[in-house]
């Protein structure tokens, strides 16, 4: 049998090698770019047209007090930022609280502070069946404080003491910033869901939800996690002070101290000996004293966010500064008094009893004078 000719029947040209490597469409990689689209579709736009919310779901909040939370795009800016929704339980609950809901955020949208979630907008969407308040907040997409917690609990125990002070530090500040507007601005919400940490390290406090919406909304206090951020007060009294996001606080940085408070068995709730048995168990003496500072049953003896900021277990003199100040201070107040310096008397001078007798000699003129001349006296 003849053999075929050499190149007859098979092809010259190799197939791409994209088309040898790449595997055929799976059915699964399908499904994933329809729900990617899904995702960003837009179900609604603010009244302006400049916002528009997007189908995503914000995971990073677990806030009462917001009932839902959705990516959305800012079509100005051409960045994301969240869509937050806050759920009346009735229309007329939300008529008698319409000019307070107004005014307290009219103050929001007013705050600008470096360690604050920045507020864009709000508006009211009130129709027969029910009522809701739409705001609009800064996207943090690095995610919550309580997650970075947990992704660092695997590897350590407790949290580098040099973070604790820089976390602490940014969200007093903050505080300090809420706490000194007029009237005074509560959080009211402060967790550790509710604080955000950026990959730079930079620390934001987000999820303002004044009591005045709280009292009022549809998602009710005992569904909400993590009571033991509540202060003893909160809901007790009817008018509740700056003091309560002080214990918030408090109960902040001990769970960033020691990462997680233990819950007592499969619920979310942390009872008291749980905390204390936390506090116990932090090594700085200054530490636990800071936080017990302001875990203080007693609203009124619990320090200010201003006063927090320059307790020791914070605040630190370098030690060349605190040396520097210590010598300047000895040299201004110390008690021994250096030698002045006299000047001496002076002593008696003898006379000259010496006399002087000019020689009379006839002036020499020199053609090449030497360098120097030295003149003599005849005494």
């Amino acid at each position: 049998m003849a053999a075929a000719p050499t190149g007859q029947g098979v092809s010259s040209v190799s197939p791409p090698l994209s088309a040898m490597t790449q595997p055929p469409p799976t059915a699964a990689t399908e499904d994933e770019e329809e729900e990617s689209e899904d995702e960003s579709e837009i179900l609604e736009e603010s009244p302006c047209g400049r916002w528009q919310k997007r189908r995503e779901e914000v995971n990073q909040r677990n806030v009462p007090g917001i009932d839902n939370a959705y990516l959305a795009m800012d079509t100005e800016e051409g960045v994301e930022v969240v869509w937050n929704e806050v759920m009346f339980s009735e229309r007329k609950n939300f008529k008698l609280q319409e000019e307070k809901v107004k005014a307290v955020f009219d103050n929001l949208i007013q705050l600008e502070h470096l360690n604050i979630v920045k507020f864009h907008k709000y508006w009211a969407d009130v129709k027969e069946n029910r009522a809701r308040v739409i705001f609009i907040t800064e996207y943090m997409s690095s995610g919550s404080l309580k997650q970075f917690l947990k992704k660092t609990k695997k590897n350590h125990k407790t949290m580098n003491e040099k973070a604790w002070k820089r976390w602490c530090t940014q969200i007093l500040s903050a505080l300090s910033y809420l706490h000194s507007c007029e009237p005074p601005i509560i959080h009211g919400n402060l967790t550790c869901d509710t604080i955000f940490i950026q990959h730079n390290g930079l620390i934001k406090i987000g999820s303002v939800a004044p009591d005045t919406i709280n009292n009022h909304v549809k998602t009710c206090r005992e569904e909400q996690k993590s009571l033991h951020f509540f202060a003893p007060e909160y809901g007790a009294v009817a008018n509740v002070t700056t003091a309560v996001d002080i214990y918030s606080f408090g109960m902040c940085a001990l769970e960033m101290a020691v990462l997680e408070i233990q819950s007592n068995g499969d619920s979310s709730y942390v009872p008291p000996e749980a905390i204390n048995s936390a506090i116990q168990s932090l090594e700085d003496p200054l530490q636990r004293e800071f936080i017990q500072k302001c875990l203080e049953v007693d609203p009124s003896k619990r320090p200010t966010a201003k006063e927090l900021l320059f307790h020791p277990a914070l605040f630190e003199v370098p030690l060349l500064k605190l040396l520097a100040a210590h010598c300047i201070q000895e040299a201004v107040k110390s008690p021994i008094v250096p030698p002045s310096v006299k000047t001496p008397t002076p002593e008696p001078a003898e006379l000259e009893t010496r006399k002087v007798r000019p020689e009379n000699r006839p002036i020499r003129w020199y053609k090449n004078p030497p360098r120097f001349i030295f003149t003599t006296l005849n005494v």
